[in-house]
């Protein structure tokens, strides 16, 4: 009947209108298969990347987006000196300091492949030129990283802020740590060897090892406008490994010596010290 053939003629149609959509649904779906594919292998494929938007005041940014597993270090090289950092593969740029003076550097990144074996991923040069080199140390890095939203940061101007000396400044934070920062004796042991300071931890549990001291009071000064190193190495005022600060004295023209960390603890003894020390008592592998 012509009821009937209507009928049969519908559900061929929508059998048809079905068909398109499963095949549509599948092409779709298989695209964005494809796209999900490729958007994940172009994120590990990509290379490096390096900034030098702050190159006129000594700072390189780098980051590099690989798989989780892969450790990677990059090399801060001038003059066949190097500097090596932990850099993560997250894709998110973290600030390094070419602080070996003005020349040509090369800034390499290395990708682990077992063990202790790395292999070059890319590489980089620049030219520093800088026409005061005490620019470098201003800076947030990666292992003194502050910026001014921070506790500790709010407090180094609140500290400064009436203040009219460097020297004065200087010694308003050196005497703030000093008396509220304790050295954590069970730290050492817990840490790994990638260990970067934590400004806000240090600065709200009152506590640290030497590298944490170092930071905390570098970061501090830096954010009130004072040059300051992060410098690490040996001291007879400390057992193995060590890490302190030197800082720009502007009235004298020339960089002093600070150990908060032995002070501090100097201090909780009753004995005497002073705030400068002795530099020949101190002996530098690294600076930051």
């Amino acid at each position: 009947t012509v009821t009937q053939s209507y009928r049969a003629c519908k559900m061929a149609a929508s059998r048809r209108r079905e068909s398109f959509l499963m095949r549509k649904f599948l092409i779709s779906l298989t695209i964005g298969i494809i796209l999900i594919c490729n958007t994940v292998l172009s994120v590990f494929a990509l290379e490096p990347t390096y900034d030098i938007q702050q190159l006129s005041s000594g700072l390189v940014k780098v980051s590099y987006a690989s798989p989780a597993d892969k450790k990677i270090k990059i090399a801060v090289e001038k003059d066949g000196t190097k500097v090596y950092y932990n850099l993560n593969n997250d894709g998110i740029a973290e600030s390094f300091p070419l602080q070996l003076g003005n020349g040509d550097y090369e800034i390499k990144v290395y990708e682990n492949i077992s063990g202790t074996q790395y292999k070059q991923v890319s590489s980089e040069n620049v030219l520093l030129n800088l026409s005061d080199e005490k620019l470098v140390y201003l800076h947030s890095i990666q292992n003194i990283k502050w910026d001014g939203s921070m506790p500790a940061v709010q407090k180094a101007r609140e500290l400064t802020g009436r203040l009219n000396t460097d020297f004065e400044k200087i010694n308003a934070i050196y005497r703030y740590i000093i008396d509220n920062i304790l050295y954590d004796h069970g730290k050492m042991s817990t840490i790994s060897t990638s260990y970067i300071p934590d400004i806000n931890e240090t600065f709200k549990s009152g506590k640290g090892i030497c590298y944490d001291f170092s930071s905390l009071f570098a970061a501090m000064l830096r954010s009130a406008g004072i040059p300051a190193k992060l410098v690490k190495g040996y001291t007879d005022n400390a057992v193995g490994y060590h890490a302190w600060n030197e800082v720009y004295d502007s009235a004298a023209g020339s960089w002093v010596t600070i150990d908060t960390t032995y002070d501090s603890q100097i201090k909780a003894s009753g004995a005497a010290f002073t705030m400068i020390k002795d530099s020949g008592s101190y002996s530098k592998l690294y600076e930051y």
